[in-house]
């Protein structure tokens, strides 16, 4: 078979449904006989958004990819790129590339030279026979690790060679768990703190790890905030919510993350962002990430806990449980009263805006009108960069993952 049809046969065996993709490249016609179903977009950028969107819907547990042609078709795709990459989202990217006796000749574009500033992981197939294992270790770093697309190019040249029979098996993914003197040293602290509070990002997401965040947040009796790629992980009509903090936010996360000592990041990097909350100084950050890169990036770890967060959440409760004892869940149900007097108080100063008939029509009307015509279990809601997402993050309240 030709390498084309063999990377098609693998897409397969790893569960692709669909490939994302835009002429020409010999892939796309590989996958539909293999009944992996080609989408074909209209802009390369498009195409990577296609792939991007599926993955986050899905909490990229379903590979999802985008193939496309060689010089401008790789040169279309790198915003979007840009922007997986950003958001930290897997996606498996598989451009064809210049033939191997030019692809390093300027000003043909190579993809493995000019991607590499973001994507997680770049390689170039040089021989046919490689394809099986390239294809393994890039799958392998889309579902391992720090989520973020994973680039394999493939010379013109190679994608049109033939290749022996293969012996290719499914890559399986591996987790980690935290260190258990590190997590018992998180609870004593956090069982100690006078305010503590949970920063959740993404990573809580992608573990699925939604129940054990309600599970620890409401044990603990602790205010949950999220970061806006992690908007939705926790539902944001329960009494502990105080809502996505980000370049905006709403008064609840602003008043917590002022008034706490002790705060626990769970599946967040912590980086100092224009589109994150800023750490106050003077707290004890409790920092549990998948990936050590994340640690002390701009805000000192005090305890830091490297693990999947779905398993370190899990540990967190039984750490908690066995602390408390038969005490039990901690609190008197303060905490969701402070929440709930805060939230009203900013949400009765925003009225104002929010029912605004005033002409031209007021964007928060808008938002007002969609929180209350759609059911926030039936539904994806998307908004724009710049003001639609500012306007919309603080208000409309997520209630479902990946809603």
């Amino acid at each position: 078979m030709k390498v084309t049809d063999a990377i098609a046969e693998i897409l397969k065996r790893e569960g692709a449904e669909f490939l994302s993709c835009f002429p020409t490249t010999a892939i796309i016609d590989s996958s539909a006989q293999v009944g992996v179903r080609p989408v074909v977009c209209r802009q390369e950028r498009v195409g990577v958004g296609i792939a991007d969107g599926y993955s986050l819907v899905t909490t990229g547990k379903r590979l999802s990819g985008f193939a496309m042609q060689y010089g401008p078709g790789a040169e279309n795709a790198f915003s979007g790129v840009a922007t997986a990459y950003s958001d930290s989202v897997p996606v498996l990217l598989l451009p064809l590339g210049h033939a191997r006796d030019s692809s390093w000749v300027k000003p043909y574009f190579n993809s493995t030279r000019s991607y590499e500033g973001v994507t997680k992981w770049i390689e170039q197939v040089n021989l046919a026979e490689q394809i099986p294992e390239a294809m393994q270790r890039a799958i392998s770093m889309v579902r391992m690790g720090k989520p973020g697309p994973v680039m394999l190019e493939i010379p013109a040249d190679v994608a049109d060679q033939e290749i022996e029979p293969f012996d290719y098996r499914p890559v399986q993914s591996s987790r980690a768990a935290g260190d258990p003197h590190d997590i018992d040293e998180a609870v004593r602290v956090l069982s100690e703190a006078r305010c503590p509070i949970i920063h959740a990002g993404q990573g809580v997401l992608y573990a699925e790890a939604w129940d054990e965040l309600i599970e620890l947040a409401e044990l603990m009796q602790a205010p949950v905030m999220t970061t806006l790629l992690a908007k939705s992980v926790f539902p944001e009509n329960h009494p502990l919510s105080l809502g996505t903090g980000s370049r905006v936010m709403t008064k609840p996360v602003r008043h917590f993350l002022d008034q706490s000592d002790v705060i626990l990041g769970i599946g967040c990097s912590f980086s100092r962002h224009f589109m994150s909350a800023k750490i106050p100084a003077g707290k004890t950050i409790i920092h549990a990430t998948a990936d050590a890169d994340d640690v002390n990036r701009n805000y000192f770890a005090d305890y830091p806990i490297i693990g999947d967060a779905k398993l370190v959440l899990r540990q967190f409760i039984e750490a908690m449980k066995e602390r408390l004892g038969k005490q039990g869940q901690k609190g008197d149900g303060k905490v969701a009263h402070e929440i709930k007097k805060i939230k009203e108080e900013w949400m009765k100063g925003w009225q104002v805006k929010l029912t605004s008939d005033e002409g031209p029509l007021n964007a928060y009307l808008i938002i007002w009108e969609i929180m209350h015509t759609i059911d926030p279990k039936d539904a994806i809601v998307t908004h724009d960069a710049g003001s639609p997402r500012d306007q919309l993050v603080p208000f409309y309240p997520a209630t479902v993952p990946r809603s």
